[in-house]
């Protein structure tokens, strides 16, 4: 009967520690997963920071351009017109230096 009472108390114990088992082998998936999860998060939120700076900066040339005082000084310059009392300069590089020749005695 003894020996029968312990054989109980051994199963039930280690039913116990095999319940425990699964489930701390549960919450370690899942704390892996929103560790993964909160940097795929972090990840999303600095693209659509990025986005939004981008999308701002695209509004803020969008609103210059649409207004002929921003708009006029940008087609001189890429299309290279000049005023009436303004001058094109173009610079030319200055050429490069020939290379040193080594003393040979």
């Amino acid at each position: 009967m003894r020996g029968l009472r312990i054989a109980g108390r051994v199963t039930i114990a280690a039913i116990g520690l095999v319940v425990v088992a699964l489930i701390a082998i549960q919450y370690e998936r899942i704390a892996a997963r929103n560790v993964a999860l909160s940097q795929s998060l972090a990840s999303t939120r600095a693209e659509v920071s990025a986005l939004r700076e981008k999308q701002r900066r695209a509004q803020r040339r969008i609103d210059r351009l649409s207004d002929p005082r921003g708009a006029v000084p940008e087609i001189h310059d890429r299309l290279r017109f000049v005023g009436p009392h303004e001058e094109l300069i173009y610079l030319k590089g200055a050429p490069a230096a020939p290379p040193a020749k080594p003393d040979v005695p």
